[in-house]
């Protein structure tokens, strides 16, 4: 529900993605946003140096998704799994410094 979209986003930026800020291999995070009639459906995309650093935030499942009580409270649906990526080839934005 677009309700609730506010407060997952205010928790996921103010308190989840701060957390991770603090944990050795994490290297950014972005919440992506689409609205779809009444409900906002949200992504979320974290990067890590490693498996390893991975590892410590999740744990052995690594394919098993870590969503906080806090926002299973305000989503309607969420996936119990993640995908992991390897960046094999990044390009920077027109204007952005190295």
């Amino acid at each position: 529900m677009l309700a609730n979209a506010t407060a997952y986003h205010s928790f996921v930026t103010q308190h989840v993605f701060t957390q991770l800020t603090r944990l050795e291999g994490h290297r950014g995070a972005y919440l992506l946003r689409r609205d779809t009639g009444d409900h906002a459906e949200f992504m979320a995309v974290t990067l890590w140096d490693s498996l390893q650093s991975i590892r410590a935030f999740a744990g052995d499942s690594l394919e098993s998704a870590v969503v906080e009580p806090e926002a299973r409270a305000v989503l309607s649906s969420f996936d119990d799994f993640v995908t992991h990526y390897e960046v094999v080839h990044g390009h920077p934005c027109a204007g952005a410094t190295p």
